[in-house]
C-alpha cells in the first residue's frame, strides 16, 4: 500500500502542470459546500458527479498516457451515483463501494472497454486483492487528510491566508494525489488478476 502512495507521488510530480487542475473538482466543491447543512451539502456532491468523474478519468488518461474515454466516463458517473449518500453514512461504506467498483475506470481507459465491460472488469479486479483494494484507497485517503491537515495550517499559520482559502488551496495541491493513487492502485490489482 505503501507502494501505491509513493508511486502515486512520484508520477504525480513527473505530470504536476497537468494534474493539479484535477484539484478544482475538490475546490469547487469547498466553494459551493461552504455554510450549507448535510442535505444541501449532499445534494451539491451529486450535483458535481460529472466533475468528480471528468477528473478521475482525466487522471487515468494523463497518467495512461492514453485518450479520452466516454465509456470510462460513463462508468465513473455510475459509480459515482451513490457515493455521495454512503459517505454521509459514514466514509467507510463509500470507500468500500468504490473500492469495488472503482478500479473500473483506469481499466475502461487502459483496455478501452465500454462502460458495462469496464464495471464487469472493476468488480474483477477488486475482488483479485480486495483487503489491497480497500487497503489502498484508505491508505491513500490517510496520506490526502492527513497532509491536507498540515498544509491548511501552515498555509493558515504562517501564510496568512484565512482556514478556508487556506483549505482550498490545499485541497486543490493534495486533491489530484487520491485520483493518481486510484489509477495506479489500478495497475497493482491488474498484476494481481493475472
Amino acid at each position: 500500500m505503501g507502494q501505491v502512495v509513493a508511486e502515486a507521488i512520484r508520477a504525480y510530480g513527473d505530470r504536476f502542470w497537468r494534474i493539479l487542475p484535477l484539484g478544482l473538482a475538490v475546490v469547487g466543491v469547498d466553494a459551493a459546500t461552504l455554510h450549507h447543512g448535510v442535505g444541501v451539502q449532499t445534494l451539491i456532491l451529486w450535483a458535481f458527479g460529472p466533475v468528480f468523474a471528468a477528473a478521475y478519468v482525466r487522471a487515468a488518461c494523463v497518467v495512461r498516457g492514453e485518450p479520452w474515454s466516454w465509456p470510462a466516463f460513463s462508468a465513473a458517473v455510475l459509480i459515482y451515483l451513490p457515493f455521495p449518500v454512503l459517505l454521509r453514512l459514514y466514509v467507510l461504506p463509500g470507500v468500500v463501494w468504490f473500492g469495488l467498483l472503482g478500479l473500473a475506470v483506469p481499466a475502461a481507459v487502459a483496455e478501452r472497454l465500454g462502460a458495462v465491460a469496464a464495471l464487469r472488469r472493476g468488480w474483477q479486479l477488486s475482488r483479485a486483492d480486495l483487503l489491497h483494494s480497500l487497503g489502498g484507497l484508505v491508505t491513500l485517503g490517510l496520506v490526502y487528510f492527513v497532509c491536507r491537515y498540515v498544509l491548511l495550517v501552515l498555509i493558515h499559520g504562517f501564510g496568512g491566508q484565512g482556514q478556508v482559502e487556506a483549505a482550498m488551496i490545499a485541497d486543490l495541491v493534495l486533491a489530484p494525489l487520491v485520483f493518481v493513487g486510484a489509477v495506479l492502485l489500478y495497475e497493482d490489482q491488474a498484476a494481481r488478476v493475472v
